[in-house]
């Protein structure tokens, strides 16, 4: 990767490392689907807006409505709600192992299938230290126990990262094709409205944004979360997806829970053991291993 990249690779991991503090506030008096809904079409309306500042070609991107209404469904509608709802089935720490080590496995198996990766044994074995490394930084040796019906919570938590995965690569071209800022806005607008409309499926409702469950810290949160997580943070990924290939892009899912357990530490006081400082070395690891020996396909360079 360009040393470019490397910058936007390490902004990326700070700011998402951040987001799961913003989330965790948010949701405490705001309901999470309605909450990640709100925030992504802001800021999805915010990054169309640029785009046609920029004059770039709302016609263009129309007529490919297609695949960017497939890939809005895949990274955010279809991710972020069966996450939600797998989340409340299983410990949360099972759900963070399932779904941030699947996303760059997925990430590395889609882009080979769509040939925008080519097979490397490094990245192999950085997603194999780096999956050991979350295990070990949000499960350890605690015994996990799960209610009945578990396993479908399991499967919900798999299709989230499978799903988010998968819409990432059918981006890139999209992304090559008509830029970051236009790609970042349809996506993030769409899958807002999507899933939005698929909140009260799940049991939540419009009146629970009343402005009186709003309090300072939950606007705080998500504001944060508009202007760093999607604004700055997920333009940085369409960026990276583009430039260094689904693989690197991906690393975010072993570098940012470093960061943001170090931050919750630091700052919530929350527990720290020799175990999670194992996991945190392994994830580092892996995302040196990836960032280092991963391999985009020639063919797609050129775009």
């Amino acid at each position: 990767m360009s040393a470019s990249n490397y910058r936007k690779f390490a902004i990326l991991c700070a700011i998402w490392g951040l987001t799961w503090i913003a989330v965790k506030i948010g949701v405490t008096t705001l309901p999470p689907m309605l909450f990640a809904a709100l925030r992504f079409v802001t800021a999805g309306a915010v990054f169309l807006t640029i785009a046609i500042w920029h004059r770039s070609s709302m016609r263009a991107l129309a007529a490919d409505w297609l695949p960017i209404c497939i890939a809005s469904l895949l990274m955010i509608a279809l991710c972020y709600g069966p996450l939600f709802w797998g989340m409340t089935k299983v410990p949360s720490g099972t759900a963070a192992v399932l779904e941030m080590s699947l996303t760059p496995i997925c990430l590395f198996v889609f882009g080979i299938f769509m040939r925008q990766e080519a097979w490397s044994w490094p990245a192999a074995f950085g997603l194999a230290v780096g999956s050991i490394g979350l295990y070990l930084l949000f499960v350890g040796g605690n015994r996990v126990s799960y209610d009945e019906g578990a396993w479908i919570g399991i499967i919900a938590v798999c299709w989230a990262a499978a799903s988010s995965a998968l819409g990432s690569v059918l981006a890139k071209p999209m992304i090559a094709k008509h830029g970051s800022t236009a790609v970042a806005g349809a996506t993030t607008f769409l899958g807002g409205l999507l899933l939005a409309a698929a909140a009260p499926i799940s049991g939540e409702d419009f009146t629970d944004l009343a402005a009186s469950n709003w309090t300072m810290k939950a606007f705080g949160g998500w504001l944060f979360l508009v202007i760093f997580g999607s604004l700055i943070g997920y333009r940085l990924y369409i960026q990276l997806l583009r430039d260094a290939g689904p693989t690197r892009a991906g690393m975010f899912a072993f570098v940012s829970p470093a960061i943001a357990v170090a931050v919750g530490t630091v700052l919530a006081q929350e527990p720290l053991t020799a175990t999670n400082l194992v996991g945190m070395g392994f994830m580092l690891l892996s995302a040196a291993v990836c960032l280092y020996g991963a391999k985009v396909a020639p063919s797609k360079m050129s775009r």
